[in-house]
């Protein structure tokens, strides 16, 4: 079980510290440009289906952090990859996922509760007629996704429900992928 810890600074809940995330809370809403973040990711080809993103950095309130990660992606065999990573379907549900799991573990600590375990399995399909250009009526991607929270803690029934509610309502992923996102395609050809 992960308890919570009160030191003479801070109090760390379920590996959150608390006073931190609530000072953030409070700069962001007394100000608002504190709050913006930028995100940038760039991905290149490593020959076959593989690819590999890049993360260098990001921002928050007008800085920018380094941050350096490599994300390897591929295909199974069956789908002309080679089966060395995680595809790209993986990825995106393993991000909602954690975005999700990142909010729960929030959730949980700005209430004092604490988390004994959490876990989130979603799944969703994919009919390749669409993907390889058969039939174009059929939708590349998917049309839903399904998940389940499984979660245990010191909280009530009625508080976790609570939470999975806000979690619906806060997380960037979740509000990503069930609602249109407005993509604006540049091609550069070199």
């Amino acid at each position: 079980m992960v308890a919570q810890k009160k030191t003479a600074d801070h109090t760390v809940v379920n590996g959150i510290n608390v006073v931190d995330l609530f000072a953030l809370i409070d700069g962001v809403r007394r100000e608002p440009a504190k709050g913006k973040t930028n995100w940038h990711v760039t991905t290149t080809w490593q020959g076959q289906a593989r690819s590999r993103a890049q993360v260098e950095s990001f921002e928050i309130g007008g800085e920018r952090v380094s941050r350096r990660f490599s994300i390897d992606i591929d295909e199974p065999n069956e789908l002309g990859g080679s089966n060395s990573f995680a595809n790209p379907q993986e990825h995106l549900i393993a991000a909602l996922n954690a975005c999700m799991t990142v909010g729960y573990v929030a959730q949980c600590a700005v209430r004092g509760i604490t988390l004994e375990s959490l876990a989130i399995e979603t799944g969703g399909e994919i009919d390749l007629r669409g993907f390889l250009g058969i039939d174009p009526a059929v939708p590349p991607g998917y049309e839903n996704l399904s998940y389940t929270v499984r979660i245990k803690g010191s909280g009530t029934k009625e508080q976790f429900a609570e939470i999975h509610e806000a979690v619906m309502a806060t997380s960037p992923n979740f509000y990503n992928m069930s609602r249109p996102v407005a993509l604006k395609p540049a091609l550069v050809v070199e």
